[in-house]
């Protein structure tokens, strides 16, 4: 008689989700064996998710972004008053942020699930660029002592590994979530993040021009320490307060913050959204404002001018104005509000002379995005990369 099959493994059983979410909450051990049971499988890019779980696993990722803008709006008001620190609260709070993205790309590299191959590459070589800047930060620290300034090239790896990582989260969610109003409200949200990563450059400037006045009207915000430092570097308040060039401020803000929110405005689609992006921009920085300045900390101005910007590039993309002309008009109107601002000694220093070439390049640059948006490779870029289409 043959030999009996031996009966098949029983795969192990999942345990029981839990009912509600204060349920999980209540029993966080369970809440992880039951994850990890029905989640942490293997899979490949693509693998089948319904809308539920992807709203989860982008709840997720808007949740690690807030800690980590919440982690460097501190940060930066931070070191206009006391020396840098390690373990500082804002480092720590950005940093639990980071631990949750980390934990997000592996989730989605060994599942596969809410990600195409493209989408998660960039997640991954987002993270990766941000955790190589981290140490090189450190060395960059422990060997020149402080560096107050965001225009460091070891704090631009930190800013681009944070873009890369956004862009992935950007197309996952946009790739796989169903078209409504959910759909729209993250992607407003994951696009509100990367326009801050892209601006927080420019708060060293709109940090240092209200401490450097502080500091000349002899009420310095910042701790003796700090000044006792930079006098041993050699730097005067000014160099030390406002170490960059005047036109610099203008042009990052304009061909970088106003170019993300051009591209934003593509993407997303809605009539506004580049106007809801930089007005809840804004209205963070003005509740970030009050709450610092509470706690005793150095204030900063905010970049008002930036909403007339966004109000015109969505005007612009409404009326399908071309961007090589669109990008001079914005330009020149954002300069001329902004000499308004600086009347009222709200901005940073800016060379106004810088209006022209910001211009010029505005322009070259928004007429790219348009060219790229007519090209036959963002076609291809809009379809899911080897993933199987999932159900709605």
């Amino acid at each position: 008689m043959p030999t009996p099959a031996a009966p098949a493994a029983a795969l192990p059983a999942v345990p029981p989700a839990p009912g509600t979410l204060r349920a999980g909450l209540a029993h966080p051990i369970a809440l992880v064996r039951w994850f990890w049971a029905a989640y942490m499988t293997p899979g490949r890019p693509g693998r089948v998710t319904t809308q539920t779980e992807l709203r989860w696993i982008y709840t997720a990722w808007l949740g690690a972004f807030l800690l980590k803008m919440l982690g460097s709006t501190w940060d930066v008001s931070w070191h206009f008053r006391w020396l840098r620190d390690d373990l500082a609260p804002p480092h720590l709070l950005n940093s639990a942020g980071t631990a949750v993205v980390v934990g997000l790309v592996v989730f989605h590299s060994y599942s596969g699930y809410g990600v195409d191959r493209r989408a998660l590459r960039l997640m991954q070589w987002g993270i990766g660029t941000f955790l190589v800047a981290l140490p090189i930060d450190i060395i960059n620290h422990r060997i020149n002592g402080l560096d107050i300034t965001s225009w460091s090239p070891s704090h631009a790896l930190l800013y681009i590994g944070t873009a890369i990582m956004l862009a992935g989260a950007i197309r996952g969610w946009w790739l796989y979530a169903a078209p409504g109003r959910v759909r729209d409200l993250v992607s407003l949200g994951l696009w509100l993040f990367f326009v801050e990563n892209v601006l927080f450059p420019n708060q060293h400037q709109e940090y240092g021009v209200l401490s450097l006045a502080a500091y000349l009207d002899g009420r310095t915000t910042a701790e003796p320490q700090l000044l006792d430092f930079a006098a041993s570097q050699g730097q005067t308040p000014t160099m030390f307060m406002l170490p960059v060039p005047s036109w610099v401020h203008p042009a990052w803000m304009i061909c970088a913050g106003l170019l993300s929110l051009v591209v934003a405005r593509k993407v997303v689609g809605l009539r506004w959204t580049a106007t809801i992006v930089a007005a809840t921009y804004l209205a963070y920085r003005a509740v970030a404002w009050l709450g610092l300045v509470a706690g005793d900390f150095p204030p900063s101005v905010l970049p008002l001018v930036l909403i007339v910007g966004a109000v015109l590039v969505d005007l612009a993309v409404t009326f399908r104005v071309p961007g090589w002309l669109a990008g001079p008009v914005v330009t020149g109107v954002v300069y001329a509000a902004a000499v308004g601002q600086d009347a009222a000694g709200l901005l940073p220093p800016w060379n106004w002379w810088s209006a022209v070439p910001v211009a010029v390049g505005f322009g070259l640059l928004w007429a790219t995005v348009d060219a790229l948006a007519r090209s036959s490779w963002l076609a291809r870029w809009k379809a899911a990369d080897d993933t199987a289409a999932l159900p709605a």
